[in-house]
C-alpha cells in the first residue's frame, strides 16, 4: 500500500555494508553482501575480484575474493579508567542518542518482523548461489558454516567432503574467515580470521593431512602468500597502515625475518603471487603512484629486486609469463590502463612494450593471466564484456556479456595452464550466476547449477544525465516491469563518487525486496568514482570534487523529468566517502529529496584533513587535497564540506548509522554533524511556523558492534530492518 511504502522511506535499503572511506585496507568488504554468520565467501588463493577497495585503478587487490560477514570476536580495546570532562560530555551525548534510537525503533516492531521474515525467505534461496571455490587440480576447497572443506572437482556427491578447519572447534567461533592461501604442494593452508570490531586480522597456518594441525598463529596480518611449499610472506598491519613485509619458514629450522619496510606514509604495502607462481610481488601503492619488488619463488631467501622505481603519477602492477613481465600500467598517453611487457632481466620503464590499450572511457575491472591467454574484464557505457588476448595467435576476441549483468566476480583456479576461466555475474536484483569461458572452444557457457527459485521481474534502464559542464553522467535504473505510474513510486538514489571506486552493483536481497514492493532503484555513476576509467576519477577528486556534486544533482533532476518518481517520494543513500556528496546535496538542494540514509558517513572533510595525527590523513591528501599547505585548497574543501555548510533551512529527514569501533570515521565527528543539523532544522521550523510546516526526523543509530561498514548477519539484518522501518512521518 501507499502508506506502507511511505513508512518504508526512511529505511530505504542501503544494505549493510558498502564502500570504505579509505581504499586500501578493507579489501574484503567493499561490496559485501548480507549473509548468515555461518556462510562466507572465501578470499581465495590466486583469485581475482571486482569487489575490492583499491587505489584508483589499482589491480592487485583484485586477486582476493571478498568475504561475507561472519560472527564476532570480542573487542580487545583498552579500557581507560580516567574520564575527562570532554569524555563525560561525549559519553552523555552517546547515551542520549542511544536512548533516542531505542525509543524510535520500538515503535516499528511489527514492521521489523515482517521485513525480517521477507529478507530471510529471500536469503534461503540466494546465499549458496554465489559461493566461489578454490580449484586446485582435482581438489576443490570451499568454506561454509565457519568451516573449510575439501572435495573432488568431479565428485557429484556434495556429502563426500573432508573438513579441514573449523572456527568453532578451534575456539574462534566469534570470527569470520577472511582469506585463504593454499601452499603449492597443498601441505599447508594459511587462513586469516577477522573480528567485526577490529580492522586487524589474525593469520592461522594449518598443516594439512589426515589430522590437520595448527602450526602457527600470527596477529595483525593484512595480506599473505606462499613463496614456496614452506615459505610464507606476509604484511603486518598497524593503525590502518601496512608498511612491513615479513618472511616466515616452516622448514626444520623455523624462523621469521623482516624483508621490506616502506618509509613513505602515503604508501600502503601488500603482496601477491603471480599466476604461474614464478614471482611473489611486493607492491607499494599510494593513490597515484606505485612501485613493485620481485621475490624469486625459486630462491625465496634472496633479497627482492626492483622492477621500476616509483615515478609520480605512474601506477603499475606485475604478472609473469615465459620469462617476461606483463605490466598493467598507466604509463604513457592517455593516462588509462595499458598492458605492456618487458624482459625480466631488463624490467625498467624504457623497455616496456605495448601489448594492449583500453578504449576511451573503459573501466578495467579485472585481469587474469593464463599460459597462452590473458583475459580482461571490462566495463564500457554500463555494459560488461571480456577481452581475450591470445599470445599464440596474437589476436583479441571481444565478448559482450548479458545486458542485465552489472558486476563480475572471478572464481579461483590457481593453475595458469587451465583452459577455462570461471566467473560469476550479478546485479543488485539478480542473484549470482556461474559462467565459464573456454579458450579452446572460444565460447561462453552458463554453467548448470541448482536453480534459484526467484524470478526477477525487473526492467533495467541505462540513462545519461547532462551535468553542469555538459559532461554526460551514466545512471542505471531498476524498476518492476509491472509498475504503473512510476512518477508516484518511491525512488532510492545511490551515490558514492570517490577513490575511483565503482558503485556497488552486486546482488542484495533487500534490493530485490524493494523492487517487489514497487520501488525504483537508481545508481548514479558520478565523477570521482571509477566507472568510466581513471580519468573519471581524476575529474572528480581534489579541486574537481564539486563536479561530482553537480553530476548527482543532474542525475536526480533527469530521473524526475523522465517520470521516475518525484522529490517527495525520493531518498538518497550513501556510505562512507559517499556521504560527502550526499551531505553536500542535502545542503545545496534539499528540495530534490525527502529523506537521506547514510552509513558511517564522511561528513567533516575539512576538520579531518586538518588533523595530520589521524592515521589516514596524509595518504588521503591525494584524494581530497592538503588544506594545511594550501589556503586555496582549504577554501575549496570548505565550499562543499557537509558539516561546514549546514544552514538554517528545510532539510530532508536523515537516518545515519554509525559504529562505535569505527577507526576510519570517528564517531565524534558524526555526533557533531547530527547535533548541528538538528539545530539548523529546528531553527528553520521555529522561524517559519506555517500551517503544515514539517520538522524532519534526524536520527542516529549507533552500533556497538561492527567496525567501518562491517558487521555480522544478525546485526546487518536488524540494521536493514531498522532503516526500513524508521521513517520520517511527514514523507508523502
Amino acid at each position: 500500500s501507499c502508506v506502507g511504502l511511505r513508512n518504508l522511506l526512511q529505511g530505504l535499503s542501503f544494505c549493510v555494508r558498502y564502500y570504505f572511506r579509505h581504499n586500501h585496507l578493507q579489501t574484503t568488504c567493499l561490496y559485501s553482501k548480507i549473509k548468515p554468520k555461518k556462510c562466507h565467501i572465501l578470499d581465495c588463493s590466486g583469485s581475482t575480484c571486482t569487489h575490492m577497495t583499491v587505489p584508483p585503478g589499482s589491480i592487485l587487490p583484485w586477486r582476493f575474493f571478498s568475504c561475507k560477514e561472519g560472527t564476532k570476536v570480542p573487542s580487545k580495546r583498552k579500557q581507560n579508567t580516567s574520564i575527562t570532562s570532554s569524555e563525560l560530555s561525549y559519553k552523555n551525548l552517546l547515551k542520549s542518542e542511544q536512548e533516542n534510537w531505542n525509543d524510535i525503533s520500538a515503535r516499528y516492531k511489527a514492521m521489523t518482523t515482517r521485513i525480517k521474515e521477507k529478507l530471510e525467505e529471500l536469503h534461503k534461496y540466494t546465499f549458496n548461489s554465489g559461493s566461489p571455490r578454490i580449484r586446485f587440480g582435482e581438489n576443490v576447497y570451499f568454506e561454509e558454516n565457519g568451516c573449510i572443506f575439501l572435495s573432488k572437482a568431479d565428485d557429484a556427491d556434495e556429502g563426500n567432503v573432508d573438513i579441514l578447519f573449523s572456527t568453532e572447534d578451534l575456539g574462534f567461533s566469534d570470527a569470520f574467515i577472511q582469506r585463504i592461501r593454499i601452499s603449492p604442494d597443498q601441505r599447508y593452508m594459511a587462513i586469516s580470521l577477522k573480528s567485526e570490531n577490529s580492522e586487524e586480522a589474525t593469520c592461522i597456518i594449518v598443516k594439512l593431512g589426515h589430522f590437520p594441525v595448527v602450526e602457527k598463529v600470527i596477529p595483525n596480518v593484512f595480506s599473505f602468500e606462499w613463496a614456496t611449499n614452506d615459505v610464507l610472506y606476509y604484511t603486518s598491519q598497524k593503525n590502518l597502515k601496512c608498511q612491513n613485509v615479513f618472511m616466515t619458514t616452516f622448514t626444520n629450522q623455523k624462523h621469521t625475518k623482516l624483508v621490506y619496510t616502506e618509509q613513505d606514509a602515503r604508501f600502503f604495502v601488500d603482496i601477491y603471487c603471480t599466476k604461474d607462481r614464478r614471482f611473489l610481488t611486493i607492491n607499494s601503492n599510494s593513490k597515484t603512484t606505485s612501485e613493485v619488488w620481485l621475490v624469486d619463488c625459486r630462491h625465496p631467501f634472496k633479497l627482492p629486486t626492483l622492477v621500476q622505481a616509483r615515478t609520480k603519477g605512474i601506477i603499475y602492477h606485475i604478472e609473469h609469463r615465459n620469462d617476461e613481465l606483463y605490466i598493467l600500467t598507466t604509463y604513457g598517453e592517455p593516462a588509462e590502463y595499458k598492458l605492456m611487457k618487458a624482459p625480466v632481466a631488463s624490467s625498467g620503464m624504457e623497455n616496456w612494450q605495448l601489448v594492449y590499450a583500453l578504449e576511451e572511457k573503459t573501466k578495467l575491472v579485472d585481469l587474469e593471466m593464463f599460459s597462452d591467454h590473458c583475459i580482461m574484464f571490462l566495463k564500457n557505457a554500463g555494459h560488461l564484456y571480456l577481452s581475450v588476448i591470445s599470445f599464440v595467435s596474437h589476436s583479441v576476441q571481444s565478448i559482450k556479456l548479458p545486458t542485465w549483468a552489472c558486476e563480475f566476480e572471478l572464481e579461483s583456479h590457481p593453475e595458469h595452464t587451465t583452459g577455462t576461466c570461471y566467473f560469476q555475474l550479478t546485479s543488485p536484483v539478480h542473484p549470482p550466476k556461474h559462467f565459464a569461458y573456454s579458450f579452446k572452444e572460444n565460447n561462453l557457457i552458463e554453467q548448470a547449477v541448482q536453480e534459484v527459485p526467484i524470478i526477477t521481474n525487473c526492467h533495467t534502464t541505462r540513462l545519461l544525465a547532462k551535468s553542469k559542464d555538459e559532461t554526460l553522467v551514466p545512471i542505471t535504473v531498476f524498476h518492476n516491469m509491472n509498475s504503473k505510474e512510476l512518477h508516484r513510486k518511491p525512488l532510492l538514489v545511490h551515490v558514492y563518487g570517490a577513490y575511483g571506486i565503482d558503485l556497488n552493483m552486486s546482488f542484495k536481497e533487500e534490493k530485490l525486496m524493494l523492487i517487489e514492493e514497487g520501488w525504483i532503484l537508481a545508481y548514479c555513476h558520478v565523477r570521482g568514482g571509477g566507472e568510466l576509467g581513471l580519468s573519471w576519477h581524476k575529474d572528480g577528486c581534489q579541486h574537481n570534487k564539486l563536479k561530482g556534486l553537480h553530476d548527482l544533482k543532474a542525475c536526480i533532476m533527469l530521473l524526475h523529468e523522465l517520470g521516475f518518481s518525484q522529490p517527495k517520494y525520493t531518498a538518497l543513500a550513501a556510505a562512507s566517502a559517499g556521504g560527502v556528496l550526499a551531505g553536500a546535496l542535502c545542503n545545496t538542494d534539499p528540495e530534490l529529496i525527502r529523506a537521506m540514509v547514510l552509513q558511517a558517513p564522511f561528513v567533516d572533510v575539512l576538520n579531518t584533513m586538518m588533523k595530520t595525527h589521524l592515521p589516514l590523513t596524509i595518504e588521503e591528501q591525494e584524494e581530497w587535497g592538503n588544506p594545511l599547505a594550501h589556503e586555496k585548497c582549504m577554501k575549496y574543501i570548505k565550499s562543499y564540506c557537509p558539516y561546514q555548510n549546514i544552514k538554517t533551512q528545510c532539510y530532508p529527514s536523515v537516518f545515519i548509522t554509525a559504529y562505535e569501533n569505527d577507526q576510519r570515521i570517528p564517531l565524534t565527528g558524526i555526533l557533531q554533524y547530527v547535533q548541528k543539523l538538528r539545530k539548523a532544522a529546528l531553527d528553520h521550523a521555529s522561524r517559519t511556523s506555517k500551517k503544515g510546516n514539517r520538522i524532519p526526523n534526524i536520527i542516529l543509530d549507533i552500533q556497538a558492534n561492527g567496525s567501518h561498514c562491517d558487521s555480522s548477519w544478525e546485526d546487518s539484518l536488524n540494521e536493514v530492518c531498522s532503516l526500513y522501518c524508521t521513517h520520517p512521518q511527514q514523507v508523502g
